[in-house]
C-alpha cells in the first residue's frame, strides 16, 4: 500500500519534472491538467488504506497488551495455586510472588515498548503522507499558476497581433 502511495508520488514528480516549458517561459512548465487530477484523485483513494493500515497496526499492538495481560494474569493465579498448594514455606511463597512480579514487569516494560513503536510508526508514516500529498499539491498549485500565467501571455499577444492587423488594413 505504501509502495502505492510513493508510485503515485514519483509519477507526479515525473511528469511535473518531464513537462513542457512554454517557449518565453523556460521556468514554468505545462502538465496535463486532467492527468495530474486523476493521479491526485488515485492517490487520494490510497491514503484511507494507508491509515487503516496504521489503524490495524495500532488494533493489533492492543490486542498483544490484552493477551499479555491475560497471560500474566492467568500465570499469577496458577503461581499462587501452585505455591499454596505445595507448601507454604515464606521463602517458596517468596519466590513465587517474586517471580511473577518479574513477570508482570517484564510484560508491562514489553507492552511499553509495543505502544511507543506503533505509535512512532503510525506518526511516522501519516507525516510521510501528509508531506508527500502537500508536496503533490504545491507542485499541482505552481503548475495551474505557470499555466494561468502562460494562457493569460498567450492571449495578450493574439489580442496585439489581431491589433496590429486592424491598424494595417487600409479604410
Amino acid at each position: 500500500m505504501a509502495n502505492d502511495v510513493n508510485r503515485l508520488i514519483d509519477m507526479l514528480y515525473e511528469r511535473i519534472e518531464d513537462a513542457k516549458a512554454p517557449a518565453l517561459k523556460p521556468n514554468m512548465s505545462m502538465v496535463d491538467r486532467d492527468e495530474m487530477l486523476d493521479l491526485l484523485d488515485e492517490l487520494r483513494a490510497q491514503l484511507p488504506v494507508e491509515i487503516k493500515r496504521a489503524q490495524e497496526l495500532l488494533a493489533a499492538r492492543e490486542k498483544f497488551v490484552d493477551d499479555a495481560k491475560r497471560d500474566v494474569d492467568r500465570m499469577m493465579r496458577q503461581a499462587e495455586l501452585d505455591a499454596k498448594a505445595k507448601v507454604s514455606d515464606s521463602e517458596i511463597l517468596y519466590a513465587a510472588k517474586e517471580k511473577a512480579r518479574q513477570i508482570v514487569s517484564r510484560a508491562e516494560e514489553r507492552s511499553r515498548q509495543l505502544y511507543q513503536v506503533a505509535n512512532e510508526y503510525a506518526e511516522d508514516a501519516l507525516a510521510r503522507t501528509e508531506e508527500a500529498v502537500q508536496a503533490a499539491l504545491d507542485e499541482v498549485k505552481q503548475s495551474r499558476v505557470s499555466f494561468r500565467s502562460a494562457s493569460a501571455a498567450k492571449a495578450q499577444e493574439q489580442r496585439e497581433k489581431l491589433e496590429g492587423r486592424s491598424l494595417e488594413e487600409p479604410e
